[in-house]
């Protein structure tokens, strides 16, 4: 019965405009030359199963594009959950290196956001 309350009590706090997610990620980069878009997305796939979505508060990630750049959009429960798979300084993970490798490092841009209100 808790749980049925708890649940109420999220989606009453979501309406109502107060954001659940607490975090977001926002990374912008360029794809190494040659790399193809596809192969990308790909890859993007095996690091979100592999290893982010197993990160403690991960939420979503959604892969952007306009044109040649690119951004991640990573959502999290908290601040904390954000800076902490951030920091993470576990051995690197086989798909987070595939991915990695098709970021043009120069390129990349990150910044970590404090969600202040969801509509």
């Amino acid at each position: 019965m808790e749980n049925g309350a708890a649940g109420r009590a999220v989606t009453a706090k979501a309406r109502r405009g107060i954001c659940m997610a607490n975090a977001v990620w926002f990374i912008t980069f360029r794809l190494v030359e040659g790399a193809s878009a596809q192969d990308f997305l790909l890859a993007s796939r095996e690091a979100h199963d592999e290893v982010l979505s197993r990160k403690k508060g991960f939420v979503s990630w959604k892969v952007l594009a306009d044109g040649d750049t690119w951004a991640d959009l990573v959502t999290w429960e908290t601040m904390e959950d954000a800076i902490a798979a951030e920091s993470d300084g576990g051995a690197p993970e086989p798909a987070a290196e595939k991915f990695y490798s098709f970021i043009d490092p120069d390129s990349l841009a990150m910044r970590v956001f404090s969600v202040e209100k969801s509509h």
